[in-house]
């Protein structure tokens, strides 16, 4: 299943308070419920400035937007994730395999393109 990143400006967003953000945070777990079934799912989601990047897994962006439009939040743009780095990932002796191998800072690709490690 593809993830995107999606970028939301959202003024002010970095001095929301903690219940602000549990609203935020329910709102967006109403609004994905009704979606679950077609394989949406939210992963995560980082505050900074005046936006949000959020990481969320879906079919396709349409499901993104269909998520923000119930939701009521903006949506500045959507990006597939083709590939998450880290330092663990130039530490890789270049025997491992390309793929999602979870949270563990080896995912190299999306599963959908090989990604050549050198």
């Amino acid at each position: 299943m593809p993830k995107y990143l999606i970028e939301r400006d959202i003024p002010g967003a970095g001095e929301l308070t903690a219940a602000e953000l549990q609203k935020i945070s329910a709102r967006s777990n109403e609004a994905m419920e009704p979606l679950e079934a077609a394989g949406y799912r939210w992963h995560h989601s980082y505050v900074a400035g005046d936006k949000f990047y959020c990481v969320h897994e879906a079919p396709n962006q349409e499901l993104i937007r269909e998520h923000a439009r119930r939701g009521g939040f903006p949506v500045t743009s959507i990006s597939e994730i083709a590939a998450v780095i880290d330092s663990d990932t130039g530490r890789q002796n270049g025997s491992g395999g390309s793929g999602n191998s979870g949270g563990s800072g080896r995912f190299v690709g999306s599963g959908r393109k090989p990604v050549r490690q050198t």
